[in-house]
């Protein structure tokens, strides 16, 4: 078994959301998850291609639960596969399709918008975030390219880090509904974005980096972002998008731990 240890996103030297890049590891979904659990580290395992056409199929696991789609683990899976040409991988869980590619010390993955579901009503927001009174700054929408998002957008970053979330309450309304999570976003007076990443149970497992959130984000607004994660975590993280007719490239810096 051969491990990677790699950050992703950083937006400098040093930082970024922490992955494990996993080649010959083990076989059963049961050991895979008791070693993310172990490790408390996103892990992405390497398989062979189930299907023609692709190098290799990723399989996401996180230490609390299985992933059909995880960005900053699959950035590291392409720092790891990537020699000079793009590469096309597919998902363990869902067989979606993944284009990697470098440019100069950036790798993007390339993929697909996905239908996503409203729901036929929006949960109470001020509850679920913790702060009464509470009211999106434009309409709250679902969103994924393969991991579906509830993107609520807030005033302002100060808002943004005064959001007490009811991770128990958010995870039940996301399951009952089909959505992973809410992710809370704002618009800096720079031009860029910043957001927050709600789908833990535990808050120590924050999110620095949420890939399919930003690529999300982007089929919303309908152009490319920058947007920054992690000040919450300790990691700064800057994810960059562009699109491109209906996919959107997600991208960032992937180095050795």
């Amino acid at each position: 078994m051969q491990i990677h240890e790699l950050t992703c996103f950083g937006a400098a030297p040093g930082a970024g959301n922490p992955a494990l890049v996993i080649e010959d590891g083990p076989a059963s979904l049961e050991a895979r998850a008791a070693f993310a659990r172990e490790r408390a580290t996103t892990c992405v395992f390497i398989d062979a291609p189930a299907e023609p056409g692709v190098a290799a199929t990723l399989d996401y696991q996180y230490p609390h639960t299985r992933s059909p789609l995880c960005l900053h683990a699959t950035l590291a899976a392409a720092r790891v596969l990537l020699a000079d040409q793009p590469l096309s991988v597919a998902t363990a869980m869902q067989g979606q399709r993944l284009l990697l590619s470098r440019d100069g010390d950036s790798y993007f993955v390339r993929l697909d918008a996905q239908p996503a579901a409203q729901p036929a009503a929006l949960p109470d927001l001020a509850a679920l975030l913790g702060l009464p009174g509470f009211a999106p700054a434009s309409s709250a929408r679902v969103a994924s390219v393969g991991s579906p998002k509830l993107l609520v957008e807030v005033a302002d970053q100060a808002a943004l880090y005064a959001l007490q979330p009811d991770l128990a309450a958010i995870t039940a309304w996301g399951k009952a509904h089909g959505v992973n999570g809410i992710y809370a976003w704002c618009r800096r007076a720079d031009g860029r974005y910043e957001g927050r990443n709600f789908n833990h149970l535990d808050p120590a497992l924050e999110d620095s980096a949420t890939g399919v959130a930003a690529g999300a984000l982007s089929t919303l607004l309908g152009h490319g972002i920058d947007l920054l994660q992690g000040r919450a975590t300790g990691r700064d993280c800057l994810i960059r998008t562009r699109l491109e007719g209906n996919a959107v490239l997600v991208g960032g810096a992937a180095e050795p731990a």
